[in-house]
């Protein structure tokens, strides 16, 4: 029989500005101690600051400006296999895939692809799979460096054109190449939104190597895996690169799900998911 679908903890920043406030506090310690103590001692305080900034807005499993949940848990054999950057011309073969293996995805989708092509985003919908928001024009060189103003219309833009298009507002939000500065988090706890992450990936999106690319990601597998994958990556192997994967998921007998949405007030242990 097989497992239900896991539970995870829907957490929207409950302290949105607090990593803008870690900032400018960090940054008057270090002219305090600039003044009191000169430049051997302020230079690398403010080096260090710099570096923890720059660490936090890089790497994306960072939780420094904000939680992000990059896996599932203890949630058996099944992972929530996610597919960024649609719609796209390649997104109803890859419908057509998930539906032949009872596999269901969430698509984090750019609001300007989807204002373009609503019909998928529709049929995204119709099939029983979830829509997510991957930002407004998928600005991949400098969404790390985005302001708050910017921040604010990538992600309140495609908020809208999904609510518009299907009637139900995303509850995730995925960081363009996964990079969060300080003001992500505001604009997600405006709309309500929790930041996704992910456990596996394989580089899909630039990687024109369906093989190496399953390989990677199996060797990151584990029950409650959270599966990065794209799709109209200018090579054209997406499709091909997620029929081999969702071959190889059934055959190591795991199943793509999506996660029961539980939220915050659910308990510490649940909450220990999201964080």
């Amino acid at each position: 029989m097989p497992s239900p679908a896991p539970a995870v903890v829907h957490r929207p920043p409950r302290a949105p500005h607090a990593g803008w406030a870690l900032l400018l506090l960090s940054q008057a310690i270090v002219a305090l101690l600039w003044w009191r103590l000169g430049w051997r001692i302020g230079l690398p305080a403010l080096l260090a600051t710099h570096a923890l900034a720059l660490w936090g807005t890089l790497r994306p499993d960072s939780r420094l400006f904000g939680p992000v949940l990059t896996r599932l848990g203890d949630a058996g054999r099944v992972v929530w296999l996610t597919i960024d950057d649609g719609p796209s011309d390649e997104t109803l073969a890859i419908l057509d895939l998930l539906d032949a293996h009872g596999a269901k995805a969430t698509f984090f989708v750019v609001g300007e692809h989807a204002r373009r092509r609503p019909e998928l985003v529709r049929e995204i919908a119709r099939r029983g799979h979830e829509l997510g928001n991957h930002s407004a024009t998928h600005p991949a060189g400098s969404f790390w460096a985005l302001g708050p103003a910017r921040m604010r219309r990538e992600i309140g833009e495609t908020q809208r054109v999904i609510a518009e298009l299907t009637g139900t507002a995303p509850c995730w939000f995925r960081a363009v190449v996964g990079m969060a500065n300080p003001f992500v988090a505001p604009a997600l706890a405006a709309h309500g939104l929790a930041r996704v992450g992910w456990s596996a990936r394989g580089f899909d999106g630039v990687r024109a190597d369906p093989d190496a690319v399953v390989a990677r990601i199996e060797r990151q597998l584990a029950p409650g895996a959270i599966v990065l994958a794209h799709e109209g990556a200018p090579h054209g192997r997406n499709v091909e690169t997620l029929a081999k994967l969702l071959a190889r998921l059934d055959a190591l007998g795991y199943r793509c799900v999506l996660p029961r949405v539980e939220p915050p007030a659910v308990g510490a242990a649940a909450a220990t998911q999201a964080d």
